[in-house]
């Protein structure tokens, strides 16, 4: 990339690098996000600090089992049904969980997308001696969870409801235990972890492109 970098006038050699630190910004997001919605033990944490074997009146293996035929029909795009064996399930609950493996497989898209050229941009910075670049919009990025993290520690029920209103063009999530027992096992305090180890991740992602940056100008 240095080397042609004679040959590209600096309005297209700006917008490259415009492009390049987008693609590491979605690509850093979107994988704090695959390891969150992946990491299990959060959900072994979940079993305990909300009672759910006793809800469901399921034992631990079972239910394990059912978190994990879920998280297949989420994760893995050539499964286009799901039925739960121990969970009944209406046809809007159904909906809302196609609605999210779309979320999924939409995440999982953009970070394959981003990998490439995000490394490339890193190369590039790294070659040009130019990685000082990564600490102010990095350390600007670091705010946005912190903020986020605020607003749902003042209210995380009100959060949780803004979120959904953003991402899903319909009411399917809003679940009827009745017909959807599913939901009584998905506590909203499960996803409340799933926000806060996103945040962490984010930040702690973000904070190690400012450390590489900063190193490299003492360097």
């Amino acid at each position: 990339m240095t080397e042609v970098q004679g040959t590209i006038n600096p309005s297209k050699s700006r917008i490259l690098e415009v492009l390049g630190l987008i693609c590491l910004f979605f690509f850093l997001i979107t994988l704090a996000i695959t390891v969150t919605i992946n990491f299990r033990p959060l959900y072994l944490l979940a079993i305990g600090r909300f009672d759910l074997l006793a809800i469901s009146g399921l034992d631990k293996a079972t239910l394990l089992d059912n978190f994990d035929q879920l998280m297949d029909f989420l994760n893995k795009p050539w499964l286009t049904s799901m039925n739960l064996p121990d969970f009944p399930m209406s046809e809007a609950g159904y909906g809302h969980f196609v609605d999210v493996k779309k979320l999924f497989l939409l995440n999982y898209g953009v970070l394959l997308v981003t990998f490439i050229p995000a490394i490339f941009y890193l190369r590039h910075l790294h070659k040009s001696a130019l990685l000082w670049k990564l600490v102010r919009p990095f350390q600007w990025g670091m705010g946005v969870p912190v903020v986020l993290g605020f607003v749902m520690a003042a209210g995380f029920d009100i959060f949780f409801v803004k979120f959904h209103e953003l991402f899903f063009s319909n009411d399917d999530w809003l679940f009827d235990p009745a017909t959807d027992p599913i939901i009584n096992v998905l506590p909203e305090g499960f996803f409340m972890y799933c926000f806060i180890l996103a945040f962490v991740l984010i930040e702690v992602f973000f904070l190690g492109m400012v450390v590489v940056g900063r190193r490299s100008v003492k360097r």
